[in-house]
């Protein structure tokens, strides 16, 4: 169990740290958000124990999708690929974090998107995605050793590591070594993630029009 905890522990040091890079987009907690008629259970969820921290504790729930993103961080999306002086062509929320409080700080907690923003960057040539995956996976078991320390053991499944998902894929030039575009990811996710990508990126549907504020239901 713990080593399902660890992955909910390194995205709560992600929310501290803010908004692009991490893929949590920086507004913030959706305080109050309900899920949206007909919402299904997340495709995975991950509880982590009760965590105490100044002025109160925290238990943290990871709810895995993905969705389309809402009306909100489509428009953050819009925003973040403008700055960089790119179109967005899609959204996709690939998990959400709960926070549930209990403390002397009101407003503590809430939720936490992780997204994803396909703006139309260049396609990097075959040589550079494959020199760009070569320096991940030459950094990989270091990478995992490194962050078991700080977070526990890497998570496994079935005896198998848990994939290392970039948030920014390598094709588009995410950085393949930087810890705020890496994040363990279920392998059934992460397959569907592979395939999913592709889709944003083209701007097809469902990732480019907004979904419900709350797709989910948490249970």
């Amino acid at each position: 169990m713990m080593q399902r905890w660890a992955v909910v522990v390194s995205l709560l040091l992600g929310v501290s740290g803010c908004g692009a890079r991490s893929g949590i987009p920086s507004p913030g907690p959706q305080n109050g958000a309900l899920p949206a008629p007909g919402a299904q259970p997340a495709r995975a969820r991950v509880e982590g124990p009760r965590i105490s921290v100044v002025a109160g504790s925290f238990k943290p729930t990871l709810f895995y999708g993905p969705w389309q993103c809402n009306q909100r961080w489509m428009a953050y999306c819009e925003r973040q690929c403008a700055a960089e002086g790119y179109t967005l062509k899609g959204c996709m929320w690939l998990a959400d974090l709960k926070l549930d409080w209990e403390g002397r700080l009101y407003g503590a907690g809430g939720r936490y998107a992780i997204t994803h923003c396909c703006c139309d960057y260049p396609v990097l040539s075959k040589d550079a995605t494959q020199a760009a995956r070569e320096r991940w996976e030459n950094i990989r078991e270091s990478f995992r050793e490194g962050w078991s320390k700080k977070f526990g053991n890497w998570p496994l499944e079935r005896g198998k590591s848990w994939p290392g998902h970039h948030i920014r894929d390598l094709k588009h030039g995410g950085d393949p070594v930087d810890p705020n575009n890496i994040v363990p990811m279920p392998p059934t996710i992460h397959d569907v993630l592979n395939k999913e990508y592709p889709r944003c990126y083209d701007g097809g549907p469902p990732w480019n029009t907004a979904g419900p504020d709350l797709p989910y239901a948490d249970y």
